[in-house]
């Protein structure tokens, strides 16, 4: 059996230079996931979301986006759950993204605020059915008995809401609002490229803009 320590892969599929990339990294990171979605790479849209408790530990979990522009990244959960409670103690998570086959990874830090109502209502109303139920059923992070509590919750709102549930008051979206992008590319003999934005307040006033520098991996 392969010792897990020896266990070895050569990244030589692509390159990341300054002169080549974006000078925004929201530009950046949209080319990035077009073409992860082009190259049909499982779920190209699944992060993972890092938050802190109260008690300084971290936790971590996979969602997927939902949206992006020039505000922030945007994904959608029940806000009693452990991420949604640690948000609301502390604002600032980070966001990961690994497309294994395009030997790309992209990490986005920030501060992170609740969507507007009209925004979840608009993303809630076009999910699926069964998903629109299953927001009411689970009480996210909590401990059950069994599975058939959550069966026993879907069937319950499913009948008493039946094909228009309303979005319930626990469940939204956030957005988390980057001032720190990190891009790494893969390379031969572990010299990888990793290009950092970060988001600088000028002194004299002037609006806030991006540097673009390069970090050893």
């Amino acid at each position: 059996m392969t010792h897990i320590a020896n266990l070895r892969k050569s990244y030589e599929r692509a390159e990341l230079s300054e002169d080549a990339s974006h000078a925004d990294p929201l530009k950046q990171f949209e080319q990035w996931l077009k073409e992860a979605m082009a190259a049909e790479v499982p779920e190209p849209n699944a992060m993972t979301v890092a938050t802190v408790a109260s008690n300084l530990r971290p936790s971590t979990r996979v969602v997927l986006i939902k949206d992006y522009d020039e505000r922030g990244i945007v994904w959608y959960t029940n806000y009693d759950s452990r991420k949604g409670q640690e948000l609301a103690g502390n604002p600032y998570a980070a966001l990961q993204f690994h497309w294994v086959e395009l030997e790309r990874v992209v990490r986005i830090e920030g501060i992170v605020e609740k969507v507007s109502a009209e925004e979840s209502d608009t993303y809630f109303h076009s999910r699926p059915l069964d998903s629109r139920i299953g927001a009411w059923a689970s009480p996210q992070s909590q401990v059950i008995s069994g599975r058939g509590v959550l069966v026993a919750n879907a069937a319950r709102y499913g009948a008493q809401f039946l094909l228009n549930p309303p979005r319930p008051p626990h469940w939204g979206g956030y957005r988390l609002k980057p001032d720190n992008w990190q891009f790494w590319q893969g390379r031969k003999s572990r010299l990888h490229d990793r290009l950092q934005y970060r988001l600088v307040h000028p002194s004299d006033g002037a609006d806030l803009s991006w540097v673009r520098e390069r970090l050893a991996p």
